[in-house]
């Protein structure tokens, strides 16, 4: 089936519709037609072959919710017209330890990702959601239970939500616990709605005054700005975890040291440069941790829209065009998004 999409063809090319193949749907297989699809700094840095690696063309696009338009004949629990979405990964291995305790996401043999991943499919590698359709093996499509009229802003959960929802979950963060999160962009304010709901008392960092009043409007009981050394003092040795979705190089000792002993700080960021090396002692004498953590597998994703739904939690976006991707990127390396940019995959047929 030919299917229109937005994609790259070269690292150093701008991206352009695109006809693309997808699949019949095969016995276990749900066909999506897609909404809309949320815009991840992965998906610049996949595009634009930052990480290297890239395979061309390029379609980019992990952050998918839309509506079941075909299901395979072995399919159960999904049907025609449901309202589904598709995250990070569309493979796994299903048998190797990780994948037995529902942790995909750490695939022993190596998940598929939902784009640049390999598969069987043309062109050879996954092809992702910034296209009209996708078949995704059912055991990777998701439920969503939001209203229609949130459908776009529930995109970005499939990725920036999962991602600060995983860590959150697996360091038992809840009422009690003081919690510092890092950077208030895509994952950030994400971050912090979900902390907030999770009932902890909740500190928001940045490195700008003017993000103060945004912070708070979020959720955040407090906000730090990181570059004053006193605000920064008063918070000394009170965290139980801290959330840094700062993507930058930069020094992890101003955080560690807020830590209390046996806190643990979580980077779900991956830099272009290392971080310099943080004080070994600021971790031996409070026994503080540093650790990272990856999206989440699909039970704990489905946790997660379940929670949000829920609650009434969606991310903050600025719907776009297919067309004004690359000035969303351009944007978004500049921080100019409060906080996600969204695709309108309607958009795609024009």
């Amino acid at each position: 089936m030919t299917t229109k999409a937005y994609g790259a063809h070269a690292a150093d090319k701008p991206l352009q519709s695109i006809d693309i193949e997808r699949r019949a749907p095969g016995p276990q297989d749900v066909q999506i037609d897609i909404a809309y699809c949320g815009v991840c700094h992965s998906d610049l840095h996949t595009a634009r072959s930052e990480w290297g690696g890239t395979l061309y063309p390029c379609v980019p696009g992990h952050e998918i919710v839309g509506h079941v338009s075909a299901v395979g004949s072995e399919v159960s629990g999904f049907k025609v017209g449901d309202t589904v979405g598709v995250g990070c990964l569309v493979g796994s291995c299903q048998h190797c330890a990780a994948c037995d305790e529902g942790l995909e996401q750490y695939c022993e043999n190596g998940f598929v990702g939902t784009y640049n991943g390999p598969t069987a499919d043309a062109p050879g590698h996954t092809l992702g959601g910034y296209s009209q359709c996708i078949v995704v093996d059912k055991k990777f499509v998701l439920k969503i239970r939001h209203s229609e009229s949130q459908l776009a802003a529930v995109a970005p959960l499939l990725c920036a939500g999962i991602t600060t929802y995983s860590p959150l979950r697996h360091w038992k963060v809840g009422p009690g616990s003081k919690v510092g999160v890092v950077g208030i962009g895509g994952l950030g304010h994400m971050g912090v709605k979900l902390a907030h709901a999770m009932g902890a008392h909740v500190v928001a960092f940045t490195t700008s005054d003017n993000k103060r009043r945004a912070a708070l409007d979020l959720g955040a009981d407090e906000v730090v700005v990181s570059r004053n050394a006193d605000e920064m003092k008063a918070h000394a040795n009170s965290f139980d975890f801290i959330l840094n979705t700062v993507a930058a190089s930069h020094s992890l000792d101003a955080f560690t040291s807020l830590l209390k002993r046996d806190g643990t700080m979580v980077l779900v960021g991956v830099p272009e440069h290392p971080h310099p090396s943080p004080s070994v002692a600021n971790l031996i004498f409070k026994r503080r941790n540093i650790a990272g953590s990856l999206i989440g597998g699909i039970a704990e994703t489905q946790e997660m829209l379940d929670f949000c739904a829920d609650k009434g939690i969606v991310s903050d976006i600025e719907m776009i065009p297919a067309q004004k991707i690359d000035e969303a990127y351009d944007r978004m390396v500049k921080g100019d998004v409060k906080y996600r940019f969204v695709i309108d995959n309607a958009s795609l047929a024009k």
